[in-house]
C-alpha cells in the first residue's frame, strides 16, 4: 500500500504520540514506515539541530533551512519507501512551513510556497491529518508535560495563535486533502479517529 500520510498540528497537539500509536496499529495490516520533519535522514537531522536548538534566526533563513531539510528527506527516504509500496507516515511536512514561516513569521505564504514547491517538485501528501487544538491548550500541555522546549515552543502565544490561523487557511484552501481531528479529547479517541480517516483513504484507493 503506497500512501504518503502526514500528521500536522500546532505545538502540544499530540502528534508524536499519535504517530507512534497509529503506526503500531497499522503495521498489523500494512508495511508502514514512520519518519519526521525536519529530520528522518542524517543531513536533515543535522539541519534540525540548527533549526530547533539554536538561538534567534532570520525568518527567511529559517524557511530556507526547513525547505532544504525537506528536500533531502523526501528524495533520500520518503520517495524510495513509496516506490517500495510502503505506507509512509510523516510527522510534519510542507504545511508546517506554510503555517509557521509563511503565516506565523509573516514572511509571505506565496514566498514560502515557492521555495517548498522547488523542494518537493509537486509531491504533496495523499492525506494530511490535522490535529486540531487551540494554541493555548497546546501550550498548557507542553508546560504540564515539562518536556524540553525547542526554539519554536518558546515563541509567544500570539505566534502560536497565528500558526493555528495559518493551518485553518490551508485547510480551507485544500479541504479534500485534509482530515481534521479534534485533538482536545482523550488520546484513545484521537487515535481511533485518525485510524478511521486513514482507513477511509486506503479504501478509496
Amino acid at each position: 500500500m503506497s500512501l504518503f500520510i502526514t500528521i500536522e498540528g500546532p505545538e502540544g497537539s499530540g502528534k508524536t504520540t499519535v504517530v507512534q500509536a497509529i503506526s503500531e496499529q497499522l503495521s498489523q495490516q500494512y508495511d508502514v514506515m514512520t519518519t519526521r520533519e525536519p529530520g528522518g535522514v542524517q543531513t536533515a537531522e543535522t539541519i534540525r539541530q540548527i533549526l530547533l536548538d539554536g538561538e534567534t534566526m532570520d525568518a527567511r533563513t529559517e524557511a530556507l533551512l526547513f525547505a532544504a531539510a525537506r528536500r533531502e528527506h523526501l528524495v533520500a527516504k520518503v520517495l524510495p519507501a513509496l516506490a517500495q509500496g510502503q505506507l509512509v507516515i510523516c510527522d510534519r511536512f510542507i504545511d508546517s512551513s506554510l503555517a509557521y514561516q509563511g503565516y506565523a513569521r509573516e514572511i509571505g505564504v506565496k514566498e514560502v510556497q515557492t521555495i517548498n514547491d522547488f523542494a518537493i517538485e509537486g509531491r504533496y501528501p495523499d492525506l494530511t491529518i490535522y490535529l486540531d487544538i487551540p494554541a493555548e491548550v497546546g501550550r498548557e500541555r507542553i508546560e504540564s508535560n515539562r518536556r524540553a522546549q525547542n526554539r519554536l515552543d518558546k515563541e509567544s502565544v500570539a505566534f502560536h495563535e497565528r500558526v493555528v490561523e495559518g493551518y485553518q487557511q490551508l485547510i480551507a484552501q485544500d479541504s479534500q486533502r485534509f482530515a481534521v481531528i479534534n485533538a482536545n479529547q482523550p488520546i484513545a479517541q484521537v487515535v481511533a479517529a485518525t485510524i478511521e480517516a486513514i482507513q477511509q483513504k486506503i479504501n478509496a484507493q
